[in-house]
């Protein structure tokens, strides 16, 4: 008869207490039962917190000696469990227990709530937890909780910075097993997750999923809010545009966001860290998907295209961005003036017109700017910097959009149109002021005398009028100028340079462009009243004030009103006694420089000819306006009396 021995006998009465249903061991501090001792000491540590196994590799240390040995497996590589259908192997065996289920389809534990099957014990613990909204497990440094363990032991790798994954290609590491595993695909360029539909390829089962719904059509998640759908859960970030939530909060500079991958990134700006590099010229970033479109400066990319217009851009967001041009979509909307966008940035932009905000500063000269980038092109007038070059012609510029449009001039593009007569522009900018020519809109107030204006430069230069502000200075002689043009004009005084050589030499090309017209007798701007032509712009604009009865210009000191902003200058040499036009033949002074001009004539005649006055004024005004207009100079300067000019001038008007 066979004798068991006392090892035996031990283990077949544990093993009966299981059968009995008695749990002998009692935790004094849970009160859970245990059926062995062993298990109970185990168990303690729990409470305690003992770690007593300790890996003499890395120091990591255990509860339970088995848990170190399974660790060390990950030191050796070793993986003593194979599966013998797929060949696959586990450095744990219970790992292997898991897997089979992959083969076999079993699924022996059900959530007794909602039926679901799952393959292992720890799974339907953790989805239980969707029911119960148990969240067990504690961060003690921020106290946010989580339903799973290993949600825990991730999240704690934020706090402490763990990155214990590493790839033996770069040498980059991760703070979890699948971020390493989905970087490793960059190298080998695997992409296991396929379409069965269209064939593609992804690295990442949920990039597939989300591409999946691109040929169903399906939107699982809806906007409650605005009715937009969504093909993946960023329904919950884009809520936050509605309600303005931002619940992830910088506790550097307590700056709020919307999303945590977003604060992320924002504090890389506080610790300076830029832990991306480009591998081509050295450059680093502080976000992955800032290095991402760098590299398409290299590479040339342009991998999303426009199926409208067929333009093509390196980043998702420009190209959202050019979709709402054709579509018109703005979704951002001011809650001020209710002004929309088509992106956020220009509604934050455009927000601190009301606020006055100006939160970015030069540190040379302390001016301040609403926007970032009128920081960055603000800064090169100080340091020169023009760092975008014309491949064709090598002119450099401060701004890549002054390239842009410097560009057009090369290649004679022109794809702002006017929908209205046909007429392109190579600028966004000139084809908006051209409309309000049709439109007629005058949007620029001056809020001294409320004139309008249709440009914002124009109001600028208007409003010196009133303030006297110069700001161009000649470095030559100190004049000063109130606009830049008249300064660019006045050096040419100094240097003689007229650039523009034909029969006669001016000193500016608009200035050519209207001598011209007198060779052509065009005149291309025409009054909408009358009909009569001009040939330069600003005459018409000065013509249509005699049917309007328009008069702008007003004297400050006796309140008079003139159309024309130079006669109110000549006006006020009446108060101020001023005469600044001298003749440097007798040194006599005049207010304005056409009567300088009229004093020389009467003089050259006077005195080259021998002629009277009354014979000079038969000369120049053979006309009874002309006689009229300065006959009181002739009573004034004429000493000779009686003489008829009576034949001259058809014998109707007598000098007396």
């Amino acid at each position: 008869m066979y004798k068991m021995s006392f090892l035996e006998k031990r283990k077949s009465s544990k093993h009966q207490e299981i059968h009995a249903g008695e749990a002998p061991y009692h935790c004094d501090i849970c009160g859970k039962s245990f059926y062995q001792s062993g298990n109970l000491t185990r168990h303690k540590r729990i409470h305690t917190g003992e770690k007593p196994y300790t890996c003499d590799i890395c120091g990591k240390s255990f509860s339970n000696g088995s848990h170190l040995t399974r660790h060390k497996r990950v030191h050796t590589g070793e993986k003593p469990y194979t599966c013998d259908i797929c060949g696959k192997s586990f450095s744990n065996g219970s790992h292997l227990t898991r897997h089979k289920r992959v083969h076999t389809g079993e699924k022996p534990y059900h959530c007794d709530i909602c039926g679901k099957s799952f393959t292992s014990g720890s799974t339907l613990t953790t989805h239980k937890h969707i029911h119960t909204g148990e969240k067990p497990y504690h961060c003690y440094i921020c106290s946010k909780s989580f339903s799973q363990s290993s949600s825990l032991t991730k999240h704690n790798r934020i706090h402490t910075g763990e990155k214990p994954y590493h790839c033996d290609i770069c040498g980059k590491s991760f703070s979890t097993s699948s971020h390493l595993t989905k970087h490793t695909r960059i190298h080998t360029g695997e992409k296991p997750y396929h379409c069965d539909i269209c064939g593609k390829s992804f690295t990442t089962g949920c990039h597939l999923t989300k591409h999946t719904h691109i040929h169903t059509g399906e939107k699982l998640y809806s906007c409650d809010i605005c009715g937009k759908s969504f093909s993946d859960g960023n329904v919950t970030k884009h809520k936050r545009i509605h309600t303005g939530d931002k619940p992830y909060t910088c506790d550097i500079c307590g700056k709020s966001f919307s999303q945590n991958s977003v604060l992320t990134q924002h504090k890389n700006i506080h610790t300076g860290e830029k832990p991306y590099s480009c591998d081509i010229c050295g450059k680093s970033f502080s976000e992955k998907s800032s290095l991402t479109k760098h590299i398409r400066i290299h590479t040339g990319e342009k991998p999303y295209h426009c199926d409208i217009c067929g333009k093509s851009f390196s980043h998702s967001g420009g190209f959202t961005q050019h979709k709402r041009i054709h579509t018109g979509e703005k979704p951002y909307t001011c809650d001020i003036c209710g002004k929309s966008f088509s992106d956020s940035s220009h509604l934050t932009d455009h927000k601190r017109i009301h606020t006055g905000d100006k939160p970015y500063y030069c540190d040379i000269c302390g001016k301040s700017f609403s926007v970032g980038g009128s920081l960055t092109k603000h800064k090169r007038i100080h340091t020169g910097e023009k760092p975008y070059c014309c491949d064709i012609c090598g002119k450099s510029f401060s701004d890549g959009s002054s390239l842009t449009k410097h560009k057009r001039i090369h290649s004679g593009e022109e794809p702002y149109h006017c929908d209205i007569c046909g007429k392109s522009f190579s600028v966004d900018s000139h084809l908006t002021r051209h409309i309000r020519v049709h439109t007629g809109e005058k949007p620029y107030h001056c809020d001294i005398c409320g004139i309008s204006f249709s440009q914002n430069t124009t109001l600028t230069t208007h409003i010196r009028i009133h303030t006297g502000e110069k700001p161009y200075d000649c470095s030559i002689c100190g004049k000063s100028f109130s606009v830049q043009s008249s300064l660019t004009k006045h050096k040419r005084v100094h240097g003689g340079d007229k650039p523009y050589p034909c029969g006669k030499s001016l000193s500016a090309g608009n200035s050519l462009t209207q001598h011209k017209r007198i060779h052509t007798g065009e005149k291309p701007y025409h009054c909408d009243i009358c009909g009569k032509s001009f040939s330069q712009e600003f005459s018409l604009t000065t013509h249509k004030r005699v049917h309007t009865g328009e008069k702008p210009y007003t004297c400050d000191i006796c309140g008079r009103s003139f159309s024309v902003g130079s006669s109110l200058a000549k006006h006020k040499r009446i108060h101020t006694g001023e005469k600044p036009y001298h003749c440097d033949t007798c040194g006599e002074s005049f207010s304005n420089g056409s009567n300088l001009t009229k004093h020389k004539w009467f003089g050259s005649y006077h005195f080259e000819h021998g002629n009277t006055c009354c014979q000079i004024f038969v000369n120049l005004y053979s006309s009874h306006e002309g006689f009229m207009r300065y006959k009181h100079v002739l009573l004034k300067e004429c000493h000779t009396t009686n003489i008829t000019v009576m034949d001259q001038l058809h014998n109707e008007y007598t000098c007396v």
